[in-house]
């Protein structure tokens, strides 16, 4: 800590905002609540008096404010600051707090409570603390299950320090938001100007060579090995350490059904699609390379390969049940990792390569063919198959340096198989609950301004996102996306599940199929036209292209789109 000579009128807001400095936050994304007063003073203060600090971003909904802070950590990597009210914001930001800890994202996550509840001396901090707000055990306890680290801080001599703390837990494997409750009396009591010291990036740790050496002899003696991955283009220079890693040893890479992330290219020839399934019995070595669960059930345990896990920290802490079928572990950086066994692809039996690598390009070369036959089948249907969106999109696209971020459900296949993502920091589905769609989006958005941002997302999704707040934000931030809905009127995968379930039950006897009928929502692409966005509405497959480009035609020129698709399925 460094002493500095107290400002007049500093007091708990100041702290807390250059903490949030110090810490590298360049956002504070805010949920208003009655506690901040002291941080919108201090703010108000240092833009005055052209004083550091993050700037301030002013939403009017907890998810926004969490969803935000998660797109631009997806891309960014480093922690920023979120502000919720009380502990009735805290639930409500919860969800998309819990998605923050399962997409891996550093921020660090405050909301307020009452210490005296008015009996104490000082200013008066309100009734409704007494009456409505406060919680048993303070909203620290209820924000333990779904941080890496909840407290509170108890002094305004120590609330520096334990922002610095709590940043530096978020931003180390497994990174994750850090919550730190900050009772309004502290952010109203005088601080004597002593800060927090400035907090760096975290050190690696490697996987030594007497690890690496066995794993890629390993590699080198296996017939046929397969990559699976999950989340490896999350971690900086993940995705070209893949890449890399692949070609030196020409093994395929499998993105199954559970990741998250754009990991490799799809249209790379070493790609092999999205299913484990043809590999369980074939593979005699699996590389799990950032996979927390891989096989579905759990018990489905590969029939004789043996399993290298290759992550930081392969066991995660917030997973409530993990199986790996682990032989080896390689735990340490996964890009170095990656770039240690790459280097080591020598002495190799060239025929066996040869024969493995044309094996691949052949299953690759079937599965462009068959993504190809999809397409020109959808083309032709009578209505517009959801194939056609997806590949429409790609097409207008290419080029552009798109990012995809995905909030659909019966259609993420499609979206995935079609849009075909190839570069780093293309492609995110969004974790946890749905509702957090459009505000993920739009943090991915703000931290990469000078890409497009495409929004895919169900109309069941799109009905649980706070849409007004986060059109609010879009404009009032000026973050233009392209929300493509796949509208198929229907909360299809609940009736999927009432079908599978009870396949020959009373709703399938009478058609009386509760909880999914989503006929009676108006025009979702209206909710926008307050707001002077563009809007469609496709129901036809010729007018969806023209629909498309007009759309990103109005993105690039500074205005969010809406382009609702009535999809056939």
């Amino acid at each position: 800590m460094t002493d500095i000579t107290n400002t007049p009128g500093a007091d708990g807001g100041d702290a807390l905002v250059t903490a949030f400095n110090a810490v590298g936050a360049d956002y504070i994304f805010c949920s208003s609540g009655s506690e901040w007063a002291p941080v919108w003073e201090s703010l108000a203060r240092r833009h005055r008096d052209g004083l550091p600090c993050p700037q301030y971003l002013d939403l009017t909904h907890e998810t926004v404010a969490v969803g935000m802070a998660t797109g631009y950590g997806l891309v960014k990597r480093r922690p920023q600051g979120v502000l919720l009210h009380a502990a009735p914001g805290l639930l409500q930001g919860s969800m998309a707090v819990h998605g923050a800890l399962l997409a891996g994202v550093p921020m660090v996550v405050s909301s307020s409570e009452s210490t005296t509840y008015g009996d104490g001396p000082g200013q008066d901090p309100g009734g409704q603390w007494y009456r409505n707000l406060s919680i048993v055990g303070g909203p620290h306890q209820i924000a333990q299950p779904f941080t890496k680290w909840s407290n509170e801080a108890a002094s305004v001599h120590t609330l520096p320090t334990m922002v610095t703390r709590a940043a530096e837990l978020a931003w180390r494997a497994p990174a994750g938001p850090a919550y730190l409750n900050v009772p309004l009396e502290i952010l109203l009591e005088e601080w004597d100007g002593r800060e927090a010291k400035s907090i760096v990036a975290p050190g690696s740790t490697h996987s030594s060579p007497e690890e690496v050496d066995p794993v890629a002899q390993l590699i080198r003696e296996a017939e046929n090995p397969v990559i699976v991955t999950e989340t490896a283009g999350r971690e900086a220079g993940g995705f070209e350490a893949l890449v890399a890693f692949a070609e030196a040893w020409n093994i395929p890479v499998v993105e199954p059904d559970s990741a998250v992330c754009g990991n490799f290219p799809r249209t790379h020839p070493l790609h092999a699609g999205s299913d484990i399934g043809p590999w369980m019995d074939e593979a005699d070595l699996i590389l799990l390379v950032n996979c927390r669960a891989p096989f579905y059930p759990p018990s489905r345990r590969p029939s004789k390969a043996t399993i290298v896990v290759i992550d930081e920290v392969p066991q995660r802490p917030h997973v409530v049940y993990q199986v790996l079928f682990a032989d080896t572990y390689l735990e340490g950086n996964v890009a170095n990792t990656l770039r240690q066994l790459a280097k080591r692809a020598k002495d190799l039996d060239e025929a066996a390569v040869a024969v493995r690598r044309a094996a691949q390009e052949q299953r690759h070369a079937d599965e462009q063919a068959a993504i190809a036959a999809a397409e020109a089948k959808a083309a032709q249907a009578e209505g517009v198959d959801p194939v056609l969106v997806a590949a429409t999109l790609r097409k207008l696209l290419d080029g552009q340096g798109g990012i995809v971020v995905d909030e659909t459900i019966t259609h993420s296949r499609v979206v995935k198989r079609h849009a075909q993502t190839a570069d780093p920091d293309s492609y995110f589905y969004v974790q946890g609950g749905l509702g957090q769609g459009i505000a993920v989006a739009l943090g991915v958005k703000l931290a990469a301004q000078e890409r497009p941002v495409v929004l895919t997302i169900g109309d069941g999704a799109f009905a649980y996102n706070p849409v007004i707040p986060s059109y609010d934000a879009s404009n009032a931030y000026e973050l233009p996306l392209l929300i493509v809905v796949f509208n198929n009127r229907v909360y299809k995968s609940m009736n999927m599940n009432h079908r599978r379930f009870y396949p020959e039950g009373a709703a399938a006897d009478t058609g009386e199929w509760l909880g999914t009928d989503l006929h009676r929502l108006p025009r979702l692409a209206a909710f926008a036209e307050p707001f002077g966005m563009h809007t469609e509405t496709v129901d036809a497959p010729e007018v969806l292209a023209p629909a498309l480009e007009r759309a990103l035609k109005a993105v690039a020129e500074g205005t969010t789109a809406v382009v609702d698709v009535l999809v056939t399925r």
